[in-house]
């Protein structure tokens, strides 16, 4: 959901050819499969479309390829640390930490709650994301 919500508020914004969005687990459960049915059609309410995302799982790669790491919860910070090269440490945190409004610093996992808890997640990582793409223009506009 998270890379759905923020690929649109990249595009939105324009940024779109200088910022590249992608998600990954920690774990390999979800790999290759579409988001949760219950994910989707939160996202949908919102104008997010997630159908044609697939699940992958993180590598150490990311930490070279991306200039921000973040995890969703401190489970996935601890097991992207231990992914980390030496020199990464500081693209990784947590996606939370962005939040305008939000005093959470992990999103729950809402996979085994009811349809709603995909909606206060939804709430959460869009608060998030607004705060991301401030810090991304910045860097942005920092480099012109």
């Amino acid at each position: 959901m998270a890379e759905g919500v923020f690929r649109k508020l990249v595009a939105e914004a324009g940024c779109a050819n200088h910022v590249e969005v992608d998600s990954a687990g920690t774990h390999a459960y979800h790999t290759q499969e579409p988001p949760d049915p219950r994910a989707q059609a939160a996202a949908a309410r919102r104008g997010v479309d997630i159908r044609h995302l697939r699940g992958r799982q993180a590598t150490a790669e990311d930490f070279l390829r991306f200039d921000y790491v973040l995890a969703m919860d401190h489970e996935n910070h601890a097991n992207l640390r231990t992914l980390c090269p030496a020199g990464q440490e500081h693209k990784l945190r947590l996606f939370l930490e962005y939040a305008v409004t939000a005093s959470e610093r992990a999103v729950p996992d809402p996979y085994f709650g009811g349809a709603g808890g995909f909606d206060r997640v939804l709430d959460l990582i869009e608060d998030a994301a607004e705060g991301l793409l401030t810090d991304v223009r910045a860097r942005i506009a920092s480099t012109k």
